[in-house]
Formats: C-alpha cells, sequence, structure tokens
C-alpha cells in the first residue's frame, strides 16, 4: 500500500457515498426546496442569520473539523493503517455523515432549535435538562482541550526539561500573528458580506486577498508570547466571540478560515500524487497494543474523521439557523462531514510516511507537528520551501481548532441557558435568579472558568475523557434523530446500527476511564485536574445512560399519530 492507493481509495469511497447515499437519505427524509428556514422565519441579526451555501459550509466545515481528525488517527496509528482507515471510511460515511445530516434536519425542522429541544419535545423534559447538563459538561471538555491546542500552536518559545527557554519557534510565532490578523479582518469582512451586498465571487476574492495578506504580515511579523500567557488571550477572545452576533465574527472568520482549510487539504492531496509517499506502518499489530485494546479505544480516538457527537450540536445549535434553503443541508451536513474524512485519510497517510522514529529524529513531537512535517516533506518535492509549508499548515492545523473553540463556546453558552428554560416559560417575567443564570454573559464565564482549570491539566490528558464523552454524545443525538424521524413518520432505520454500536463502544470506553481514574486515586492519588476528570466521567456516564435509556424507549414505544410538518 503507498499514498496514492491509499488516497484513491478514500475519494472513490468518499465521492461516491455523497452521489448515493447522500442523496438516498435526503429523498427519504424529504427536503422541501420551497419552505421557509428558521433562518428567515426567525432571522433575529444574532443567532438566525441566512447565509449562502458556501459561507455556511464554510462555518459546518471549519467549525466540526477541529484537531480531532488530526490527532485520531495519528494516534491511533498504533493499531495499523487497515483498521484505522476501514474506520475513517465506514465510520465516515455511515456514522458520522448520516448522524450530521440527521441532527441539522430535524433541527431545521423544529424551528432552528438545538438536539436539547429535539429530545424535550419527542422524548420529554426530563430527557432535555439531562441532555442539557450532559451537553455543557462535554463542552467544558472540548473547549479546555482545543484551548490548549492553540495555545500550543501559538506558543513562541522552546523550554528544556528544566522549564528554560532554548530558543523562539517562528513558525508558532508567524502563526499567532496570523491568527490574531485573522480575527481583526474577520470583523472587517462580516460588514461587507452584511452591509456592501456584493456578488458572491467579490466577496470570494476580497477573502482570498485578506488571507494572503495575513499570512505574508504573520510570516515577517511573528509574535513570540508564552503558553501561559496564550492561555489567558485565547480564553478572553472566546468570551467575546461567544456572545457576539455570528454575522460579525462566526460567519465571516469561518469563511476566511474555510478557504485555507481547502487549500491545505488541496495542497496535501497534490503532495501525495506528486511524492507517492510508501506507508511505513504495519497493516495490522494486533487487538492490544501496549495494553490499548483495539475496542473500544480505536472508536474514541478517532472520533472526528469518523463520527463525532461534537458535530451534532454545530449541526443543530448553529449552522441549522444560517440554512437558506433546505436543499442545502445535504452538501452543508453530509458533505462537509465526508471532507473531514479525507482529511482524516491525509492524517493516516502522513504519519504512515515516517519510517518508525524518523519523526522524533526530525523535531516532530505532537501531532499537529507530524502532520505538518509529513505535508512539507511532500511539497518540498514540486520545490515549496518546506519551512513555509510547515508553517502554512501549522497555520491550518490551528485554524482548526480556534474554529471549533468558540463554535463550542457558543453550544455551551447556549446549553447552559436552555437548562433552565422550558417551552413554557414567560421570557419577559423571569425571576431574578434565573435572569442571572440565563444571561450570555454569567453563561459563558462560568463555563470558560471550568473549562480554563481543566485546560491547565494538558490536551494529552484531557483527550482520552473527550474522546469517550464526544462519542456518548453521538449515541444521543442519534437516539434524539431516530426518535423524531419514527415521530414524525420518516425512515430511521438507518440510525439504529450506529445508534447501538456506539452504546457498546462509549460505555465501555468510559467504564474502563472511570476504573483507571479511581485505581489513581486509591493508590498514588489524584491531582486537582485528575479529581475533575473522575468527576466528569462519572458525571457523564450516568447522565448519558439514562438519556439513552429514555429514548429507547420512546424509540420502542408504539407509534402515535403525530405528525410533524
Amino acid at each position: 500500500m503507498n499514498g496514492i492507493l491509499m488516497m484513491i481509495i478514500a475519494l472513490v469511497v468518499l465521492g461516491g457515498a455523497y452521489l448515493l447515499y447522500g442523496r438516498y437519505l435526503q429523498n427519504k427524509w424529504g427536503i422541501d426546496p420551497n419552505a421557509k428556514t428558521p433562518a428567515y422565519e426567525l432571522e433575529d441579526g444574532v443567532d438566525y442569520v441566512p447565509a449562502d451555501t458556501n459561507v455556511v459550509f464554510g462555518h459546518q466545515f471549519a467549525s466540526i473539523a477541529g484537531a480531532g481528525p488530526i490527532n485520531g488517527p495519528i494516534q491511533a496509528a498504533i493499531f495499523g493503517w487497515v483498521p484505522v482507515l476501514l474506520w475513517i471510511l465506514i465510520g465516515g460515511v455511515f456514522f458520522g455523515a448520516v448522524q450530521d445530516f440527521a441532527a441539522m434536519y430535524a433541527s431545521v425542522k423544529n424551528k432552528g432549535r438545538t438536539i436539547g429541544y429535539i429530545i424535550e419535545e419527542y422524548i420529554g423534559k426530563l430527557g432535555k435538562k439531562l441532555f442539557l447538563l450532559f451537553c455543557w459538561l462535554f463542552c467544558i471538555l472540548v473547549i479546555a482541550a482545543f484551548a490548549d491546542v492553540v495555545a500550543g500552536t501559538f506558543n513562541g518559545f522552546a523550554v528544556d526539561d528544566a522549564g528554560v527557554v532554548t530558543s523562539t519557534i517562528a513558525a508558532n510565532g508567524a502563526v499567532a500573528t496570523t491568527s490574531i490578523l485573522f480575527i481583526l479582518e474577520a470583523v472587517a469582512l462580516g460588514f461587507i458580506l452584511k452591509y456592501a451586498k456584493l456578488n458572491k465571487w467579490v466577496n470570494t476574492g476580497i477573502a482570498i486577498v485578506m488571507l494572503v495578506a495575513a499570512i505574508a504580515i504573520g510570516l515577517n511579523c511573528p509574535i513570540y508570547l508564552s503558553r501561559s500567557t496564550w492561555h489567558l488571550i485565547v480564553f478572553a477572545y472566546v468570551l467575546i466571540a461567544c456572545v457576539t452576533p455570528v454575522w460579525a465574527l462566526l460567519q465571516p472568520r469561518d469563511y476566511l478560515n474555510s478557504y485555507l482549510l481547502i487549500f491545505m487539504i488541496v495542497g496535501a492531496v497534490i503532495g501525495v500524487f506528486v511524492s507517492n509517499p510508501s506507508c511505513n506502518l504495519s497493516a495490522f499489530n494486533g487487538f492490544n497494543v501496549n495494553g490499548q485494546y483495539l475496542f473500544p479505544i480505536l472508536f474514541v480516538t478517532i472520533a472526528c474523521g469518523a463520527v463525532s457527537g461534537f458535530h451534532s450540536l454545530v449541526s443543530s445549535g448553529t449552522a441549522s439557523k444560517q440554512i437558506k434553503n433546505e436543499k442545502n443541508m445535504l452538501p452543508v451536513s453530509y458533505g462537509a462531514m465526508l471532507m473531514e474524512s479525507m482529511l482524516a485519510v491525509i492524517a493516516l497517510i502522513a504519519v504512515a510516511s515516517f519510517a518508525d522514529g524518523e519523526a522524533a529524529a526530525q523535531g516532530l513531537t505532537t501531532q499537529p507537528q507530524i502532520f505538518a512535517g509529513a505535508i512539507a516533506n511532500f511539497l518540498t518535492v514540486i520545490g515549496l520551501p518546506y519551512q513555509l509549508v510547515f508553517t502554512l499548515i501549522t497555520l491550518a492545523v490551528s485554524a482548526f481548532a480556534l474554529t471549533s473553540l468558540d463554535s463550542v463556546a457558543r453550544v455551551a453558552r447556549l446549553s447552559f441557558q436552555e437548562f433552565f428554560i422550558d417551552e413554557d416559560t414567560d421570557m419577559e417575567h423571569l425571576s431574578p435568579f434565573k435572569k442571572v443564570v440565563t444571561n450570555a454573559w454569567f453563561a459563558t464565564i462560568i463555563t470558560l472558568i471550568l473549562a480554563f482549570m481543566l485546560a491547565k491539566v494538558g490536551y494529552a490528558e484531557i483527550w482520552p475523557l473527550f474522546g469517550s464523552a464526544n462519542q456518548l454524545l453521538s449515541v444521543l443525538a442519534l437516539v434524539a434523530c431516530a426518535v423524531f424521524l419514527k415521530k414524525t413518520k420518516r425512515q430511521g432505520v438507518m440510525l439504529w446500527v450506529p445508534m447501538f454500536f456506539m452504546m457498546a463502544v462509549t460505555f465501555t470506553a468510559l467504564t474502563m476511564t472511570i476504573v483507571k481514574l479511581f485505581t489513581a486515586l486509591t493508590t498514588t492519588g489524584l491531582t486537582l485536574g485528575s479529581t475533575m476528570q473522575l468527576i466528569f466521567a462519572v458525571l457523564l456516564l450516568i447522565l448519558g445512560v439514562i438519556v439513552a435509556i429514555q429514548g429507547i424507549k420512546k424509540l420502542t414505544e408504539k407509534t402515535d399519530a403525530k405528525q410533524a410538518a
């Protein structure tokens, strides 16, 4: 097996899946291109904002990708390239893309409401409350993990084992400058998109010019700050981004980033075809590798590249409120997920291109560095400078994580607020307590304080728990969507196999995590971060089991006469 063959297999499978299975789902569920979408029906200029397909696709893809499709396959490569590739392709087509499409479809058909509200409508109020609590705890984990990733890619100083600064990191400094410029340019682009009413191709041209300018300035004017300083700056940015109207920052920033991310993927694909890297990974290394069991570890490690519960929050929490026409849901949800699976395949090819110990010998120790280093190696074949490509790929990975970061923070804020609001709540006459807890600033600040405490634990420590919780969230989303489809007399059998398989995976993985943390508690003791992880793990497992049971009861009960529009 070589890089080109692996790439061709992925392109054929994913492209065919979109044309065949994606359209099959669209026909089965029923898309009404003449229906008034929530973006128009409830337009408020903050969350409900109609946007062109390419803008919403950019937001969806940039938000769901994050660091997951790069980190997951590289970490899971210990099991061999065959199980990794199979899970990316099978999971992406039949699990992840189906979940994302179903979540967006259910949301659009329910006034752009989140999965939490869908659970309340079709499963019950208790289920909604428990799901929102689960969702909020999960989002805290995501914010903590991705904030640490972003701070790491911005960190301008290399340190030795004693913590003494040994040198500056030019690539990271350039990434930091460019990312800051992206944010400032996004605000300007947001006003252009909203008020100038230019042709979409003119908007695209402006976005690309802004992108190139930011990169050029970043490469020549790097900013050098420590990881801890960037932690503070990143969380301050997220606080502001979380309550800013989507048209002023979220939409245009994702629009800008989507071009960078797509250019990165196209460049990586070209790099694979021109260099045809060999595969230095074994095909299969067994079901138990260094104490790590293929089941369930493979399926929680490769999350975003195959199936990710977080995607359902973006599909139903932000993207569904921007859909102009129901026919746009297929490319925005199903299509974006398949593109993410392609990114995961590229990450697998990247790590497979290194011989054993070769990446570490080149100073590539983290998953983003391994990915960036491999793509840079591929593109040097056509004469591109290694350092330039390495910096640009690092920038793209950082853009993934930063985009996911403020998207999930917004979802966490909405989940916290929704927890205290019922369908019949009188928003004009809230009690003093509810006025405080439903305040956007209060909900954001309390979320970010807890996430900041966890971020200090470090991405590597948080990832196993994040992966398990993320996949359990996909179970709950699949259950909710399956119940919605049944109650509205639409076919939902295609969600059943993914739902029950992921139940087995996530309940096993979370139980293993709890046992590991509890063993550490009774032997060597736990740090503050580990203690928080244990508490989170127990709460997430309990909440997930209860919501899943409630959903399955609704799924197996006799169908009533209720039919939604």
